[in-house]
């Protein structure tokens, strides 16, 4: 082997290994519009007869407001938003350079009149809609069950 060659192979694995580094590999927990990334939507298992549950994310990077609007999964009827104790219809506001996290406190979406209960270790599909970037499809993930009595309605 020449030495360009040589040269020119170090070079290449050079840059690939500078790109890996440069470029962040999106995680499987994540899902992107143009203007936002979502970040591990999940939910707590549930038990049988318990008809709500809670959709906890983290939205970022957002460098255009939004605004979500709906919330699509076949495990749930419907979508509540829920603000200091006060339910209304999902319309949750997403600035510009803030960081959104749903969770159990402070900000909550709720998903109303589930078809089953959730299991634990599964996923299943969950689409966001947002006012000016459209619909994502994402993954609803099933983490541990909620050690709470039920809440039932």
């Amino acid at each position: 082997m020449s030495i360009l060659n040589y040269r020119r192979d170090f070079l290449r694995a050079s840059l690939a290994m500078c790109a890996s580094v440069a470029v962040p590999s999106a995680r499987a927990c994540e899902f992107f519009t143009s203007t936002l990334r979502i970040t591990h939507p999940w939910t707590r298992a549930s038990a049988p007869g318990v008809t709500s549950a809670l959709l906890c994310m983290k939205i970022d990077q957002v460098i255009e407001a939004d605004r979500l609007i709906g919330v699509e999964t076949p495990v749930a009827n419907g979508v509540e938003l829920v603000i200091d104790g006060a339910v209304s219809r999902l319309n949750l506001p997403i600035p510009k350079g803030r960081e959104i996290n749903l969770g159990e406190v402070g900000v909550i979406v709720r998903l109303v009149d589930l078809n089953h209960p959730l299991l634990i270790a599964r996923t299943y599909p969950l689409a966001l809609v947002f006012e000016k970037s459209g619909k994502v499809d994402a993954e609803l993930n099933v983490d541990y069950m909620d050690q709470a009595p039920p809440v039932r309605g």
